[in-house]
């Protein structure tokens, strides 16, 4: 039977990448000089999650899809992918900004690459003090003024910071620019799919002392251009109510605030549910057992349970994501 599943992370080095992952979450790095980014929940090919809680303990996401299919993701989700699993969860710790980048829609990362695009959203769990990011421009937009600002070396200039703070919700649909800004810790939920186009990266030299390889060619096909007012997602949290943040034909996601115990039914979803803890200590329980989720933690609720309750003595956080089914 089916449970709340718990995945061992990921853990990728990165150029820009800290100790937090460490020193917060306590995640061992092993040999790794840093962490930038943990893979929670992951079925791209080479970097496939691993159970470690309960019965299906070192089961592969893959495995379990073979074997489960519809009931572990939803007959529809299941129609629509396959044994592909569809999002990708990570945890991100930028101890220095990230490139400027774009990433490709389903269509073009399809022709190119065989892979799905990479729409995907932020959470920030934490900031630094004048922590920023960078999303889409400062006006409009043109392929001729974004290549020269790019050959002139001013591109900069162009983007549109963000200052930003614990609680802060970003969504990036793909072909928006975009980048992660020094001091963020962010919670991001992805389509499957690691295409990223590098458009600028600060003249960075990569670990043999040479340019990191920018893909300047590719990118402006990638890119959209249009202005975007405020690309800050505005939402009150509401106690034990979900609160919907995103929701686009790759994922929905609701922050859900609790506080004691709140049920929560799936029944009609037919997708998967995940569970991401962003803030604070929470059970998982159903009929049969209980899996504590603690801030930065990932389960995945497989779509043949249809009910589960929430318990938190103080007051905690989850980022509640599905896939809505036409």
């Amino acid at each position: 039977m089916l449970y709340p599943l718990k995945f061992k992370p990921i853990l990728k080095d990165k150029i820009w990448g800290g100790q937090k992952l460490n020193t917060i979450f306590h995640r061992d790095f092993g040999s790794l000089p840093n962490a930038g980014e943990s893979w929670d929940l992951s079925g791209v090919e080479g970097d496939e999650s691993i159970v470690v809680n309960g019965t299906l303990a070192d089961n592969s996401l893959s495995e379990l899809l073979e074997i489960y299919m519809g009931d572990l993701v939803g007959d529809a989700v299941y129609s629509r992918y396959g044994n592909q699993f569809p999002l990708l969860i990570k945890v991100i710790d930028a101890n220095d900004a990230l490139s400027i980048q774009v990433h490709p829609d389903d269509e073009m990362a399809a022709e190119r690459h065989n892979s799905l695009g990479k729409t995907e959203m932020w959470y920030l769990l934490d900031a630094d003090e004048n922590a920023q990011l960078i999303s889409g421009f400062v006006s409009e937009m043109d392929k001729e003024t974004y290549l020269k600002s790019v050959e002139d070396n001013t591109l900069e200039a162009q983007l549109r910071s963000y200052d930003v703070q614990k609680g802060d919700v970003f969504f990036m649909p793909a072909g928006r620019v975009h980048a992660i800004g020094k001091g963020c810790l962010i919670a991001e939920i992805q389509e499957t799919s690691d295409i990223t186009y590098r458009i600028y990266d600060f003249n960075r030299l990569d670990s043999n002392g040479n340019p990191r390889e920018l893909h300047t060619d590719l990118a402006v096909d990638a890119i959209d251009f249009s202005y975007v007012e405020d690309a800050k997602i505005k939402y009150d949290v509401k106690t034990n109510e979900p609160v919907n943040v995103v929701d686009c034909e790759h994922f929905t996601t609701n922050v859900l605030a609790v506080k004691g115990e709140v049920e929560r039914n799936y029944s009609l979803m037919d997708s998967f549910v995940i569970l991401m803890g962003v803030e604070g200590d929470l059970e998982v329980c159903w009929d049969g057992g209980v899996e504590p989720l603690k801030m930065g933690e990932t389960i995945l609720v497989p779509a043949s349970m249809e009910n589960i309750t929430l318990k938190s003595l103080n007051k905690a956080k989850v980022l509640e994501v599905y896939i809505k089914n036409k």
